[in-house]
């Protein structure tokens, strides 16, 4: 469960920390006090998403950190190597940027927001008032019946027999054109194979060809240069070259020979040096020569440079890329050509991916329509309590219409009816459902998927619009008995479900040198039932309302007592 949330710099709210129970916590106070910038700061330390904006004005960063205890062996924790204190507890932190940068930890150690996130959604789900826009859409009544049927394998066998299904017939596609279409696209190729390979390219070779051409431009130079370290080394018939010099020297010290080792050794050294002097002669010498070339070489070297030129325009940027578009070129034009018998394979294998997939599809749809009569029991039971015992609730399933019945989410097309009023048809929620109606359907149908998740905390924002009187005591009873199981959070103008709560805290807005604040803080007994007079009637309050307080706090308690 979440047990302490602190908050720095998130819009009003300067600093505070909550101090959440288990069981039952609600939050409440005038409108516009902060009650929802404490959710916002719930999501920001689970990793959902959330704005820069949120930073006090003047402040450096905006910080939340949330304390969870007795939390569990998470599947997360074991992927990121990470696991609770040995208090079985987890800090997780988020320090948002006024540059839209995030920092953030577990247990002091950084994570990205999207490790964040996952962490997030496996201790904590925020239910919000707009949840029931949600089930108006009849998209996401699907995806409410997957969690609660827990269909996630099954699904999955369907989908990866569905993107079989969906090569193929990309693959099939890519074959199946037109014979006006097929003999231009054979034209191409053909021409642009013929010219590639009459260019008979070689990898590498116009690097070769461009270290060539630079020497034969320079070849002059070159051969010049050669020739004068030659005559340095070598000499002529009118002077002696460094070899002959270093010989001369050799011989001076070969006369005294053995009588000194420090000679010996410098004329071992002169010896080295004049063979490695006539050996760099030699190979000036044959350089010298090998820099002649045959007349109208640069010319061909400059016009196969040129070719390569605009073969590379057309093709790719290098040798490289050319021959490998060939090899492209070559493969397509012989998938076009032998495009029949390639046709006839992959629709066969098409037949055995279709057939796998409505199999797959078929067992996936039978779990659903199990799973779809067990919802609408759940929800009548949930619905009833909820004082709803005449609303019929129910799941319709239908078939997918196209060419297969099958798209990426099964066989099934499925949409939640119901009827709110005895004697009257099953319609769309979205055509006949109130706003009261639509707030405890969404109730019940979180509370059944929260029975099949190990989430500790739920966060409830404001669920109860449209909700008053009797349904108003019957939501509240709803939540007093999830919170025997889990963790509730509720931000809530009902005086009922504030009276429900294990604890109540209070959110108030006020002003300090010319600044607005925000304050959280747990009521006691006698705050507690001055603000559910509050709540009851407003800033005028009278003897009468705290007594009908007390009484509702009697009520409560009572209630939560028989459980």
């Amino acid at each position: 469960m979440l047990s302490v949330l602190h908050i720095e710099n998130i819009a009003v709210i300067e600093s505070a920390d909550i101090l959440f129970g288990p069981g039952f916590n609600a939050l409440t106070g005038e409108t516009g006090a902060g009650k929802s910038i404490v959710v916002d700061a719930m999501s920001a330390v689970t990793g959902e998403r959330t704005s820069r904006e949120l930073i006090r004005t003047g402040a450096r960063s905006a910080l939340v950190s949330g304390t969870f205890s007795g939390v569990k062996a998470l599947p997360w924790l074991e992927e990121n190597g990470l696991e609770a204190d040995e208090n079985g507890e987890l800090l997780l932190q988020r320090e948002i940027m006024p540059d839209g940068k995030n920092v953030c930890r577990v247990n002091g150690r950084p994570v990205t927001v999207a490790q964040l996130k996952g962490l997030g959604r496996q201790l904590l789900n925020i239910h919000g008032q707009h949840d029931g826009q949600q089930l108006l859409d009849e998209g996401c009544h699907l995806e409410y019946l997957d969690r609660f049927g827990g269909t996630e394998k099954p699904l999955a066998a369907f989908r990866s027999a569905y993107e079989t299904l969906t090569g193929l017939d990309r693959k099939i596609a890519s074959l199946q054109m037109d014979e006006g279409e097929k003999a231009r696209r054979v034209d191409t190729l053909q021409f642009q194979i013929g010219e590639l390979e009459r260019a008979e390219l070689s990898a590498g070779e116009e690097e070769a060809l461009g270290e060539r051409r630079d020497i034969l431009r320079n070849a002059a130079d070159l051969s010049q240069a050669a020739q004068g370290a030659h005559f340095a080394l070598s000499g002529d018939e009118d002077s002696a070259g460094a070899v002959a010099l270093l010989m001369e020297a050799e011989r001076a010290l070969e006369a005294v020979a053995g009588v000194s080792p420090e000679l010996d050794e410098l004329r071992e050294r002169l010896t080295d040096c004049r063979c490695q002097a006539q050996d760099v002669a030699d190979s000036a010498r044959e350089l010298s020569g090998g820099f002649d070339f045959e007349p109208g070489e640069l010319d061909q070297l400059e016009g196969r440079l040129d070719l390569l030129y605009r073969l590379k325009k057309k093709y790719g940027g290098s040798v490289e890329e050319m021959l490998e578009y060939l090899e492209r070129c070559q493969k397509e034009l012989d998938e076009i050509q032998f495009a029949g018998d390639a046709l006839l394979r992959l629709e066969e294998e098409r037949e055995r991916a279709l057939e796998r997939a409505r199999a797959l599809g078929q067992k996936l749809s039978e779990d659903r329509k199990k799973a779809g009569a067990a919802l609408e029991e759940r929800i009548q039971g949930e619905l009833a309590q909820l004082d709803m015992p005449k609303v019929r609730f129910r799941v319709e399933f239908g078939p997918v219409e196209n060419e297969t019945g099958l798209n990426a989410d099964g066989m099934d097309v499925v949409r939640f009816l119901m009827s709110a009023n005895v004697g009257e048809d099953l319609k769309p929620i979205q055509r006949i459902a109130s706003g009261g109606e639509l707030a405890r359907i969404m109730l019940a149908l979180k509370n059944v998927l929260a029975e099949n998740d190990d989430v500790g905390t739920l966060v409830f924002d404001e669920v109860d619009t449209g909700v008053s009187g009797r349904a108003a005591q019957k939501v509240a009873e709803k939540l007093a008995q999830v919170a025997r199981h889990k963790q509730v959070l509720c931000v809530t103008h009902l005086p009922q479900l504030a009276a429900m709560a294990d604890v109540h805290f209070s959110v108030e807005k006020g002003e300090r040198e010319g600044r607005t604040y925000t304050a959280v803080e747990a009521l006691d007994r006698g705050r507690r039932q001055a603000e559910l007079a509050r709540l009851t009637s407003g800033d005028h309050v009278g003897r009468a309302a705290l007594d009908s307080a007390g009484e509702l706090l009697d009520g409560a308690e009572a209630y939560k007592k028989s459980l």
